[in-house]
């Protein structure tokens, strides 16, 4: 008995040998420019992982047998290492990833399902994909739109308004006609589809990369998007622990800093990553100064290797002095930087124009691992808007040298008694509010059917409430301001006697002041309404795919529901409009055909029936609803073709996208008095152009490249040419900002070109690595056929050519041995040569004999003169 228990104990100290022997596995993980820290390195169907040092370097216990290494890292390909651990230590040695622009991953994925990325879909499409390296180091104190500058069918505009102010267009479709997604869930306003990028100043600070897909993309939601699909992926809670500190300066006073740490994933599946940022400075141009914050929260929990639960909510209140377009004639007088919105009162700066906003954004993501063929993905989001922009009313008075006389106005106020109303003399600054509720849920479903077919389905609902009103925001030393209105029937008329309106309180233009308090209804002026949209659509997708061949159908249909409430404008029993009620559906389909590992060809098309926005659907800013607004209908078509090698991967794309029986709306600004429609409409006044059946066609052909000619040399580039033109005819009302019609049109618009955006761009950027952690940048692009945005016409003013240059160096100090300390520094001058340059105009006077004129162009002409040189530094500790 005792020697068989001797025998039993070697034989169960063998068996624990073979079973639980362990094998440690080293190696670095590079790509083109050179280590990369804190990619992640996971044993394939496990748990059991790590993350690089500084270096690159990782060392990982696995259990004997075979198996592989899945490493990857954000914006980069993920690859597999096979391995058979023996017991004897194995080195991989250097493990390179490859420099894919169009792969986006987390470090924690959440909402895997829902987010939207082009490598969740085999058959290709026209997508580029920011990496979060390129996003922290070359924003500066620019706007988010700033890193899509590089992108094929990408023009970015508007920056010269303030912070906050910029604009984008994708293949010369503007902002409401892109879709906009964060981690899946749309963000483009209810109302009118448009992006106001001071609501998210802080992307920067928390997107973990950004996708556009150009075109029809592979949006799985029930939206009908024109020129393209971008979604921030933003961070989520992280593997590991750690941290950064960072803080940087720019040109004109800028300077930011963040701070931000994670516990990494803890033992009981819990982690919590948090980041919080300030930012002021004083703009590039005249009284456009800023500032702001940004909050973010991500809490995750993985409940089980089967569900993934996390919470985020982030949000990044601002305030901003805005400035607005003039002729070129004012920028030659006065500078180029010229901004007539400030002025001073009793010696101190003061703005009669600032954009105020925040809107937390808070979203729960659930990921359900069902079993080993189907999953879901489900995100309940919502936000919560507040804030708004200032301006004038009242009598204004300005300068000898066109600034607003802030010390005159208040002289005037006080003459009058303190008692402010329209035709005495006085004058305040109001502030136009724009609050909302928004709450959503998108929810996808994913079914391997068998090794080649998969079926997605998914729903999206969301409903928004939003008011509108206008109320004090600085009375100016006047005790109260009065105004009279009429009111409105159910035929839309004003049918009673002036009712006079006294208000005596005001609110701040602070962004914060907004989040917590709501004007009285009796202290609003000017308007007080509100909207109620619903939306609910269902979508599905289904893909078969095999090693040469792949091919798609997507299909949604969509319901959509408005009303609007006007509480200043109808008499009580009229308030509530009657209920507007769209289906719209899109029917996407495409294939690819992979000829070798080199060479893939792919063709997609597309048919949008989409509803009509809000604004467009209800006449004149009144409850009376446009006999005119239909479906939009957009029908795309697009081919490819891809090359890919170990030095140099290129792609091109051909499309052509037809919309029909759109509305549109422009806006501008009068520097003087005129006479529309036969009204006088006075100086300083926002006029709204809008346009009515509207037909547009745009083709055009993308290329962009990289190319690695040496190990430390990392090349790309891109090439856009299209021809945007507008069709059939159009009609065009003109209102002023208090919504009155001034005048009514029609006209043929055949073969006019559409503004807003260069029809022909081009770009390179060189990246040289001169020592392990020490790397320069260039970038050049290209802009020429630019019209001005200005409402459809025949015959459209072009704009002068403009070509600009950026310059980056980077240098990265590791502390102490353990490779997870680091200080990061970075430098940026964009626009290095300093090149003048109008970088979009709101009108098209064509230049007559006798005209003065700037570059050809007529300098009655109103618009903005582009950014001269700028240049913005940093420094990161990672700790």
């Amino acid at each position: 008995m005792k020697n068989f228990t001797k025998f039993f104990t070697v034989i169960l100290f063998f068996t624990g040998t073979v079973l639980f022997a362990q094998t440690t596995i080293t190696g670095s993980v590079k790509d083109e420019n050179g280590s990369l820290p804190g990619a992640n390195v996971v044993v394939k169907g496990t748990s059991n992982g790590t993350t690089t040092d500084f270096d690159g370097n990782f060392s990982l216990e696995v259990n004997n047998g075979k198996g592989a290494l899945e490493i990857s890292f954000i914006g980069l390909a993920t690859k597999s290492v096979s391995f058979n651990a023996t017991g004897q230590p194995i080195n991989l040695g250097a493990i390179l990833l490859s420099a894919d622009d169009n792969v986006l991953q987390e470090v924690v994925l959440v909402g895997t399902g829902v987010i939207d990325l082009a490598e969740g879909r085999e058959t290709p499409i026209a997508v580029s994909t920011i990496k979060i390296k390129e996003i922290q180091t070359k924003i500066g104190a620019q706007d988010i739109t700033a890193s899509m500058v590089n992108t094929p069918s990408v023009y970015v505009a508007g920056q010269a308004g303030g912070f906050g102010d910029s604009r984008i267009a994708v293949r010369g479709f503007g902002q409401d006609n892109t879709a906009f997604l964060l981690n899946g869930q749309p963000i483009n306003g209810m109302e009118d589809g448009l992006m106001y990028w001071s609501n998210w100043s802080g992307m920067s600070d928390i997107a973990n990369g950004i996708q556009i897909q150009r075109g029809l993309g592979s949006s799985k939601l029930a939206i009908s998007s024109v020129g393209g699909t971008v979604n921030f992926v933003t961070k989520a809670t992280e593997q590991r622990e750690g941290g950064f500190f960072q803080t940087g300066i720019a040109n004109d006073s800028y300077f930011k800093n963040t701070l931000g740490y994670s516990t990494g994933i803890l033992d009981n599946g819990w982690g919590v990553t948090a980041m919080l940022t300030h930012w002021q400075g004083d703009g590039y141009n005249d009284g456009t100064k800023g500032q702001g914050q940004n909050y973010f929260l991500s809490i995750g929990y993985k409940l089980s290797e089967s569900h993934n639960f996390n919470f985020l909510i982030t949000g990044a209140p601002q305030w901003h002095d805005q400035n607005f377009t003039k002729s070129i004639s004012t920028y030659l007088e006065y500078g180029k930087k010229y901004n007539n919105n400030w002025g001073t009162l009793n010696g101190k700066y003061e703005t009669e124009r600032r954009n105020f906003y925040h809107k937390p954004v808070a979203n729960l993501n659930w990921d359900w691992k069902i079993d080993e063929t189907s999953n879901l993905s489900t995100v309940l989001y919502a936000s919560w808007g507040r804030g708004g922009g200032t301006g004038n009313y009242g009598s204004r008075v300005r300068t000898e040298d066109g600034l607003v006389d802030f010390d005159a106005i208040v002289a005037n106020n006080n003459a009058a008694g303190g008692e402010g109303m329209f035709g005495n003399g006085t004058y305040l600054v109001r502030a136009s509010m724009n609050n909302h509720n928004w709450y959503g849920l998108v929810s996808n479903y994913e079914k391997e059917l068998n090794e080649n077919l998969t079926l997605n389905v998914g729903a999206d609902l969301r409903t928004y409430y939003g008011t509108h009103f206008r109320q004090v925001e600085n009375f100016l030393e006047l005790n109260s301001w009065t105004e009279s209105r009429s009111l409105r029937d159910d035929t839309h008329q004003r049918v009673t006697d002036p009712v006079f309106n006294t208000v005596t309180e005001s609110f701040a233009a602070n962004p914060w002041t907004a989040t917590f308090n709501t004007m009285p209804e009796d202290q609003r002026i000017d308007y007080d309404n509100s909207e109620r949209i619903s939306y609910g659509g269902i979508f599905g997708q289904l893909e078969y795919a095999n090693e040469i061949f792949s091919a798609f159908f997507q299909g949604a249909v969509s319901t959509q529901s408005h009303q609007r409430f006007d509480r200043y404008d109808y008499l009580p029993e009229y308030e509530d409009s009657e209920k507007v009620n769209n289906v719209g559906y899109n029917l996407k389909g495409g294939g690819s055909f992979r000829i070798n590992d080199q060479n893939q060809v792919y063709a997609n098309t597309g048919y949008y029936s989409r509803q009509p926005y809000h604004d467009n659907i209800y006449l004149d800013f009144t409850n009376e609803i446009n006999p005119l607004t239909e479906n939009e209908k957009i029908f795309g078509l697009e081919a490819g073709y891809s090359f890919r090698s170990r030095i140099f991967n290129a792609n091109v794309n051909l499309y052509r996208t037809s919309w029909k029986d759109r509305v549109t709306t422009n806006s501008r600004i009068t520097q003087g008095e005129e006479t529309i429609g036969g009204i006088v409409v006075p100086e300083g006044t926002q006029i709204f152009i809008t346009n009515e059946g509207v037909e547009q066609l745009h083709t055009g052909l993308e290329l962009d490249f990289g190319v690695r000619p040496i190990d430390n040399l990392n090349v790309r580039g891109f090439l856009s040419v299209g021809n945007w033109e507008y069709k059939g005819e159009v009609f065009t009302t003109i209102r002023d900002e208090d919504r009155n019609v001034l005048d009514r049109d029609g006209q043929d618009v055949d073969g006019g070109k559409v503004g807003d955006a260069a029809q022909f761009t081009a770009g390179l950027g060189l990246n040289y690595r001169i020592i392990e952690r020490l790397s320069v940048d260039f970038d050049w692009r290209y802009y020429d056929n630019l019209y001005a945005t200005v409402s459809a016409r025949k015959k459209n003013l072009e704009l002068p050519s403009y070509n600009l240059a950026d310059f980056g160096i980077s240098y990265g100090l590791p502390l102490g041995s353990s490779g997870k300390k680091s200080i990061d520094f970075r430098v940026n001058v964009n626009n290095v040569f300093d090149t003048e340059y109008l970088s979009e105009l709101r009108s098209a006077n064509f230049a007559e004999a006798g005209d003065e004129t700037y570059k050809g162009i007529n300098v009655s002409n109103q618009g903005y003169f582009g950014w001269g040189r700028t240049w913005n530094a940093s420094a990161r500790f990672n700790f």
